[in-house]
């Protein structure tokens, strides 16, 4: 008996197309995603489609509810401060165990260096350079598992900080001015200071999407940067 199976590449080639587009906001949050519509656009099987869409459900690019039809995810102000302490947690103990071993991966300094580069071009568009440094600092530690979780929210991340950074709210100036300090913090061997400057960092960031989505910001969105102002003279 023949059995009908599902080619995985070409699953994986629209969940990673449907992905960019919601990223690129062509598709809109609360749009809603048919398996018809999916099988339309990319010519393929309606079992390829419902595929692509049950990994887009898994990976929270799409929400569905009751067995209805799927809808891009729409993040609110509760969504981001969810998923950027849910971060903070990890990064922290993980920035802390690099600081221990004087480990400053050569792919964060690569992943800032384009962030200012870009910054440089007058371009604000870096949030796969931001996510690469982050990464590159989480599977510096080498833990599978520990990649693996930090992956489960990396759409999640990158959603929120395509949000923000599309807004022009977040200057890459203190992108980069921050990114360096916690590599400097790492390089020192400092596990307490490097913590403080991740929270820093990922709390104005937080706090700025989470006003930019219609919630209230907190303090920490207009408070100066601490590594900004260390560059300054005098």
């Amino acid at each position: 008996m023949v059995r009908n199976i599902v080619v995985t590449s070409v699953i994986d080639a629209v969940v990673d197309d449907l992905k960019a587009q919601v990223l690129a906001h062509d598709l809109r949050p609360g749009m809603p995603l048919t398996e018809a519509e999916v099988a339309a656009r990319y010519d393929v099987a309606r079992a390829t489609a419902k595929a692509a869409i049950e990994r887009l459900v898994a990976d929270k690019v799409l929400v569905r509810k009751n067995h209805k039809t799927a809808r891009v995810v729409k993040l609110g102000p509760a969504d981001v401060r969810d998923i950027y302490r849910t971060r903070a947690y990890l990064e922290s103990e993980v920035l802390r165990r690099l600081a221990e071993r004087r480990e400053v991966p050569l792919e964060a300094r690569v992943a800032n260096a384009e962030i200012e580069a870009l910054w440089r071009q007058g371009s604000w568009d870096s949030v796969d350079a931001d996510m690469r440094f982050h990464t590159s600092l989480i599977d510096a530690l080498g833990s599978a598992r520990t990649s693996s979780v930090y992956g489960s929210l990396a759409f999640e991340v990158k959603l929120c900080m395509a949000q923000l950074q599309g807004s022009q709210r977040l200057s890459p100036e203190i992108i980069v001015a921050e990114h360096s300090r916690i590599l400097d913090l790492i390089d020192a061997g400092d596990a307490s200071g490097v913590a403080a400057m991740l929270d820093e960092h990922l709390a104005r960031a937080r706090e700025l999407l989470a006003g930019a989505l219609g919630g209230v910001p907190g303090p920490e969105a207009e408070r100066p940067s601490t590594a900004l102002m260390a560059q300054l003279p005098g």
